[in-house]
């Protein structure tokens, strides 16, 4: 019978298990190597498109076609991060992507906004230990991020979704509606048109 193999702290993070975000080796030179990629993004010249594509291939794990993020841009890791066709990102977008952060197609994000799939433990003592997990984070087709979002670990949002500006997305949200506040909420659904549908 086999020996079962230790999980790697990566594994752990994968898995959505607690692991150790500050002490391992292997996971500290990824996320330098992430973020001296976001490092040089943020240093083009807003006109060099071609070179931004180049890095924005190598960061992402993917990446559909006509992808738009404004500088600066950072993120953890890079390769948990899916983005859709006509992907746009306005300045100063957050993405810690411990934990898989994957965005439809035709999703426009305002300026100031992050995506964050760590956590840490309530217990001061695994926390101060540098102990945390990461949840996935779904964003549907066709939604709009208002400006100053802050999405938190495990969120879904489905599509067609308006979320409004300054909100705090910590449950599900369902697809057609537009949603606001801190905790974010349902105020009102979306019909195929984009139009209010009134209660």
């Amino acid at each position: 019978m086999p020996i079962p193999q230790k999980m790697t702290e990566k594994e752990k993070m994968l898995s959505g298990l607690l692991y150790d975000a500050n002490n391992d080796p292997s996971l500290i030179d990824e996320r330098k190597a992430a973020k001296d990629l976001c490092f040089d993004f943020n240093q083009l010249r807003p006109s060099d498109t071609a070179a931004q594509l180049e890095i924005l291939r190598r960061l992402l794990g993917k990446m559909g076609n006509n992808p738009c993020i404004i500088a600066p841009f950072w993120c953890d890791y890079g390769y948990n991060i899916e983005i859709g066709d006509n992907f746009f990102a306005n300045h100063n977008t957050v993405i810690l992507d411990g934990a898989k952060v994957k965005f439809g197609n035709n999703v426009f994000v305002a300026p100031n906004c992050g995506f964050y799939t760590a956590g840490h433990p309530i217990d001061y003592q695994r926390r101060n230990a540098g102990i945390e997990y990461a949840r996935p984070i779904t964003v549907g087709d066709n939604v709009w991020i208002g400006a100053g979002v802050h999405v938190m670990p495990g969120v879904k949002i489905g599509g067609n979704c308006v979320i409004g500006g300054g909100s705090i997305v910590v449950k599900d949200i369902p697809d057609n509606t537009l949603a606001v506040g801190n905790p974010c909420k349902v105020i009102k659904k979306i019909d195929e048109e984009g139009r209010y549908i009134h209660k």
